[in-house]
């Protein structure tokens, strides 16, 4: 697939991103914790159980042609080697398998950074290569800190940033949700940051948007202060914060902190993803987020991939996380 990882310049009358006709495609979601649901422009988050989820997986209401299914990994790491996982390749293989296990084909897949371990070309390479396998449409990637060791993230724009503007920030719209895709790994000291330039950007994309349209945004550093004393914030994010508070809903979906956690302030909702490659310390537990060694059971517990749906007709937005195990 030649375009599988460009970001079209033809958004069915918008300025970037794929085309709605692209995205009309439908897909499966699957079994989790964590579902958030979107309606009269209040956001409730509740825990679901295996058999709703199973439930909404095979019923025709819920992945009928209008609905828009996607999936988030994260934290592939390829490149890492190490005690905590000793195939981060096949972990992430196996990921790609259980995205490609759905049933039905997501219409696109977000990896929120941190595709490599140390920016290598061959470790990009390689992660390329591998994303390549998923039964998806498109295939979209935000940076992490080690997809920029050494060069400022320019190997990774190469291969990845085809259509997108500045440090490879984006956005697109489908299916009545506006996805922006930013970037707050570069220019780090702790915390991450986004600067003025990506700010400029996000204002001048919200500009035109009703109150009521969804809003996802994707980072990889988490944009809500989850835990600054390990970096785990970003320290400019409050000026993106700012923009999104007139929209009914918005979700932010980050990576970076390999666990799951959920924070809801007002009208936004932030969600950690889980990594597909090796566990970090629950905040504060550790003297430093550094990987975890755990017993080898009880590894894919730690890891997984998250889907997500939305259904234009009655404004359901649902994050489900799942396990690798």
């Amino acid at each position: 697939m030649t375009d599988h990882y460009s970001h079209d310049t033809d958004r069915g009358g918008t300025e970037h991103g794929m085309t709605r006709r692209q995205l009309m495609r439908h897909a499966g979601w699957f079994g989790g914790a964590v579902v958030l649901t979107v309606a009269g422009g209040e956001v409730v988050s509740h825990i679901a159980e295996a058999q709703d989820a199973h439930a909404h997986a095979n019923t025709g209401a819920a992945v009928g042609s209008g609905a828009l299914r996607f999936v988030q990994v994260s934290d592939s790491h390829i490149g890492f080697q190490g005690p905590a996982n000793t195939d981060v390749a096949g972990s992430f293989t196996e990921a790609i398998n259980q995205v490609n296990s759905l049933g039905f084909k997501p219409d696109f897949v977000m990896h929120s950074g941190d595709l490599t371990h140390l920016s290598t070309a061959g470790q990009f390479d390689q992660v390329k290569q591998m994303m390549a396998g998923m039964r998806t449409d498109r295939v979209f990637t935000v940076p992490g800190e080690h997809d920029s060791i050494g060069d400022a993230g320019r190997t990774y724009r190469r291969l990845f940033g085809a259509g997108t503007l500045g440090d490879g920030w984006y956005s697109f719209d489908t299916h009545g949700v506006h996805f922006i895709a930013l970037v707050n790994t570069l220019s780090l000291e702790k915390l991450g940051h986004l600067g003025n330039e990506q700010v400029d950007f996000v204002r001048k994309d919200l500009a035109g948007l009703s109150s009521d349209t969804p809003v996802v945004v994707f980072s990889h550093i988490p944009l809500f202060a989850m835990y600054p004393q390990w970096g785990w914030s970003t320290d400019d994010a409050l000026k993106v914060i700012a923009l999104l508070r007139r929209f009914s809903s918005v979700t932010c979906l980050n990576g970076h902190v390999h666990q799951l956690f959920t924070k809801t302030e007002g009208n936004i909702t932030f969600h950690s993803a889980t990594t597909t490659a090796y566990p970090l310390p629950k905040p504060g537990r550790a003297p430093a987020p550094t990987p975890q060694v755990v017993p080898a059971r009880q590894l894919k517990d730690a890891l997984g991939i998250r889907s997500v749906g939305y259904r234009q007709g009655d404004r359901e937005l649902a994050i489900k996380d799942e396990r690798l195990a």
